[in-house]
């Protein structure tokens, strides 16, 4: 059984922070309820060109847009992103002790 990295509610309840993992792309609308409830800078939003090619989700270019994981390090484990997204994209795992 492997152990996990846990953590301490206020009123010393101990759980498992998930953090975020990764993104479906393909899944996603690019709606932005996940960027708009992390307050971490885990999340932006990217364009993705007719090619494949990743974008300014704001350049011309820009076939349909997206979120990526752009600082996963700064995520906390929360999952509030997940739990606003309605594609249910969003993959939160926990950490290895």
């Amino acid at each position: 059984m492997s152990a996990f990295v846990t953590g301490l509610t206020r009123g010393g309840t101990a759980w498992t922070p998930k953090f975020v993992e990764s993104i479906d792309q393909k899944q996603c609308i690019g709606c932005g309820r996940c960027f708009k409830v992390c307050g971490r800078d885990v999340l932006e939003l990217i364009g993705i060109t007719e090619d494949g090619d990743i974008v300014d989700a704001f350049d011309d270019e820009a076939e349909k847009k997206v979120m990526s994981v752009k600082t996963g390090a700064n995520c906390v484990g929360c999952e509030s992103c997940s739990k606003v997204c309605s594609k249910s994209c969003i993959t939160n795992l926990p950490l290895a002790a």
